[in-house]
């Protein structure tokens, strides 16, 4: 893992007076997961759009998968993959024509299409689910769809904004499971989450509060820096220092 494929300096955004991401350094290697940690308004989501070219940062520097995010945002956009929260799925799609669909805007041709789709349903044990619409499947499985989906196009790195969000912990540690094979192919994961289990999965983690990054390494060096039991418990300490720095 020594390829940069993510890397940002002093990257800022604000909101008028508001100051949501506040001059965010760190890099990320090639087929490592990285965990992108905070409580919900830490300025998580808004970093993650800035580095898929979907919003201009206000001040600093990045790059990802080589490319500027100020001057190559569309450059960028096709060389990653995008998971939200809310699955990035059409309800009203069948599963192939959801797949179908995100393959050709990732510019995938129909040969390609066809011949994965049918490696990709068989993989997920969907071949049955061809023609269900999206909207009957439960919502494990929408979300191990849309990972898929996200990846289809073996891009270099995928962005997966709270991915895990309002399912069961069983149901999280399979989706987990898509996330190691997708990293033992090469693709970086850049995950969000505000789970702080979660972050015990991930190669290294950044720790968000109130717009900076607080604390940057592997999880076993955070705890033992901390002195901390869990991920939860360094986080927590970090939330209390910036709440007395505040007052």
């Amino acid at each position: 893992m020594n390829e940069i494929v993510i890397e940002t300096e002093n990257l800022t955004k604000t909101f008028g007076n508001f100051t949501a991401v506040n001059h965010i350094s760190f890099k990320v290697f090639k087929g490592e997961i990285f965990g992108f940690l905070g409580a919900n308004g830490a300025g998580k989501t808004t970093a993650m759009r800035m580095l898929c070219g979907l919003s201009k940062p206000t001040s600093g520097k990045g790059t990802v998968a080589g490319f500027d995010i100020y001057r190559q945002a569309e450059n960028v956009k096709e060389n990653i993959g995008y998971m939200s929260q809310k699955f990035s799925l059409y309800e009203d799609l069948k599963v192939w024509e959801n797949i179908r669909l995100f393959a050709g805007i990732y510019g995938m041709n129909d040969r390609q299409i066809s011949e994965k789709t049918n490696i990709l349903l068989k993989q997920l044990g969907f071949e049955s689910e061809r023609n269900t619409l999206v909207k009957e499947l439960p919502l494990g499985w929408k979300q191990k769809l849309a990972f898929s989906v996200s990846i289809f196009h073996e891009p270099k790195i995928v962005f997966l904004d709270e991915p895990t969000g309002g399912v069961d912990p069983s149901t999280r540690r399979q989706f987990w499971e898509l996330i190691y094979q997708a990293a033992d192919r090469g693709i970086t994961v850049f995950v969000t989450t505000h789970y702080m289990d979660e972050a015990e999965y991930c190669n290294r983690v950044s720790i968000m509060v109130d717009g900076r990054i607080e604390a940057l390494d592997t999880p076993k060096n955070l705890k033992y820096q901390f002195k901390a039991e869990s991920m939860e418990d360094v986080f927590q300490q970090l939330a209390r220092k910036a709440t007395r720095k505040a007052e």
